[in-house]
C-alpha cells in the first residue's frame, strides 16, 4: 500500500518557492537563503517524485551565457503543497511574494 507523500520543512519551502514564480536555482537560493548543496539535491528529489518539472531555456545561447534549468510545480505538486502549508503553518511568513508575471 503506498504512503502518501510527505515533504520536509526544506523541501515544502523550496516548492513553495517554484509555485511562486521564482523558477531558477539560483533564485531559489537567494530567496530562501539556502545554500546550493541543500537546493539542487532537494530540485532532483522533488522532480523524481514529480513534484516539479524541469526544462533547459533557450535563450542562454543567444544572450552569450551559460543555459539554466527552469522549474514548475506540477498538479501533483500542488496538491501536495497544500498538505505541506497545512503541515507546516510556519510556511505561510516564510513564503517569498509572488514574482510579477511577465519578467
Amino acid at each position: 500500500m503506498d504512503r502518501p507523500l510527505r515533504l520536509s520543512h526544506t523541501s515544502a519551502l523550496i516548492l513553495q518557492t517554484i509555485s511562486h514564480g521564482y523558477c531558477y536555482g539560483f533564485d531559489i537560493m537567494d530567496v530562501t537563503g539556502l545554500p546550493s548543496g541543500t537546493v539542487y539535491p532537494a530540485l532532483r528529489r522533488l522532480e523524481r517524485d514529480q513534484l516539479i518539472q524541469s526544462k533547459w531555456e533557450n535563450e542562454a545561447l543567444v544572450q552569450d551565457r551559460p543555459p539554466r534549468k527552469n522549474y514548475r510545480v506540477t498538479r501533483l505538486g500542488n496538491e501536495i503543497l497544500v498538505d505541506a502549508v497545512k503541515r507546516y503553518p510556519l510556511l505561510e511568513r516564510l513564503a517569498p511574494e509572488a514574482k510579477a508575471k511577465g519578467r
